[in-house]
C-alpha cells in the first residue's frame, strides 16, 4: 500500500535540549512550539514484497541504508504492523535542510504519518506523536495542529504532544530570515549530548516549568507583548547553554547576531517585533498579523537577508491524495 504525508516545521517557543534516555528520545524538559505554514515536508512511503531493500530519496539524493535513522524508523513501524516489506520512501523539503529550521520535525513526521498509513495501521494523534518522537524529538510536535505543547515525560506513553491551542487562536506570524543556506557544522542530536556539560543546564530546568506556565498563559490571554518578551529571552537563556557547554555550540553568525540588533532597533522604533532562533544561523521573527507588512518592508533594507519565509500557525500532520510517484 502507498500513502503519502505533509508535515510541517516547528518553532519551538520553549526549546528542548538534552535527553532523559537517547533511546526512546524523552527529552530532559517540556516544551512549546507552533506548527509552521509554508515550511513542510512531503513524503510518500510504499511496502511492497517487490523491493528487496529500503529505498530512500531525499531531495532527490539517494540515502544510505547503513546505519539509516529513516530505516531504523520504518523498522519500527514494520513491526507494529506486524509486515516485513521492504518500503520505498520519497521525500521533499520544501525549505532549506540541516540548516536549523527543524527540517528533522517535519521530515520524520511527515515519515510516521505516511509509513503508519501505508503499513495498515490506524493510530491515534497520541500515539503517532510517541512514534514520531522516537524518530525525531522534536517531529513529535509536528503531529499535532497549532500551538502544541510537548509533555517530557518519564516513560515512552507519557512522552507525547498535543495541541493546546488551535491554528487560528492566537494571530502571530513567523517571519523566518534565512542569513545562509550551508549545513549547520553539528547535528541537533549531536549537540544535545553536552546538555549537562553547561554549568546551568540544572538551573535551567529547574525553571523551565514556570516559563511553559507562563508561555501558554500569554498565548491564552493573546498578550503578545508578554509572549514576545519571554520567548525573546528564553531563546537567549537556550544559546547560553550552548555557549557554556563542553565543548561550547555557536550556531551564529555575524548576521544572525546583527538581526538580532536590527530586531530591538525596530522596536524601540515602534514595530513591536520578537525573536527566536533554533539551533542554527537563521531568525525566526514574530510579529502580530497586523504588523507583518510594516516588518517585511523594514526587512528589504537589511542586506544579510537572503531570503524570507512568512509563516502562519499551521495544522499538523496530514494523510493526503497526491504522491510523490
Amino acid at each position: 500500500m502507498k500513502a503519502t504525508a505533509i508535515g510541517p516545521s516547528n518553532i519551538a517557543f520553549i526549546k528542548y535540549w538534552g535527553k532523559k534516555d537517547e533511546v526512546l528520545r524523552l527529552p530532559e524538559n517540556g516544551s512549546l512550539s507552533m506548527n509552521l505554514s509554508n515550511l513542510f515536508t512531503t513524503t510518500t512511503v510504499e511496502f511492497s514484497k517487490s523491493y528487496t531493500e529500503d529505498y530512500i530519496e531525499i531531495n532527490s539524493i539517494s540515502e544510505s541504508n547503513e546505519g539509516s535513522r529513516a530505516v531504523k524508523h520504518l523498522d519500527r513501524i514494520r513491526s507494529l504492523a506486524k509486515i516485513t516489506e521492504k518500503a520505498k520512501v520519497i521525500t521533499n523539503n520544501n525549505f532549506p535542510t540541516g540548516t536549523g529550521l527543524s527540517s528533522s520535525a517535519s521530515g520524520f513526521a511527515a515519515l510516521t504519518v505516511a509509513a503508519a498509513k501505508a503499513a495498515g495501521l490506524e493510530l491515534s494523534e497520541k500515539e503517532l506523536s510517541i512514534l514520531a518522537r522516537q524518530g525525531s524529538g522534536s517531529a513529535c510536535r509536528s503531529i499535532p495542529d497549532g500551538f502544541v505543547e510537548w509533555l517530557d515525560g518519564n516513560t515512552s506513553d507519557t512522552s507525547f504532544a498535543l495541541s493546546i491551542f488551535p491554528p487560528d487562536y492566537f494571530e502571530i506570524v513567523d517571519v523566518v530570515t534565512v542569513v545562509s543556506t550551508d549545513k549547520k557544522f553539528l547535528a541537533t542530536s549531536e549537540g544535545q549530548q553536552s546538555a549537562r556539560t553547561s554549568p546551568f543546564f540544572e538551573k535551567r530546568l529547574d525553571l523551565i516549568k514556570n516559563k511553559i506556565d507562563r508561555v501558554k498563559k500569554a498565548i491564552e490571554d493573546k498578550n503578545f507583548s508578554e509572549f514576545g518578551e519571554l520567548i525573546e529571552t528564553e531563546a537567549l537563556e537556550f544559546h547560553s547553554i550552548l555557549f557554556t557547554s563542553n565543548p561550547p555550540l555557536f550556531y551564529w553568525t555575524p548576521e544572525t547576531v546583527r538581526l538580532m540588533k536590527f530586531v530591538q532597533k525596530i522596536r524601540s522604533e515602534g514595530l513591536e517585533c520578537y525573536f527566536t532562533i533554533n539551533t542554527g544561523q537563521d531568525i525566526h521573527l514574530i510579529v502580530q498579523e497586523k504588523d507583518l507588512n510594516a516588518l517585511k518592508d523594514r526587512l528589504k533594507k537589511v542586506a544579510e537577508i537572503k531570503n524570507i519565509i512568512v509563516n502562519s500557525p499551521a495544522n499538523g500532520t496530514r494523510v493526503v491524495g497526491s504522491h510523490l510517484f
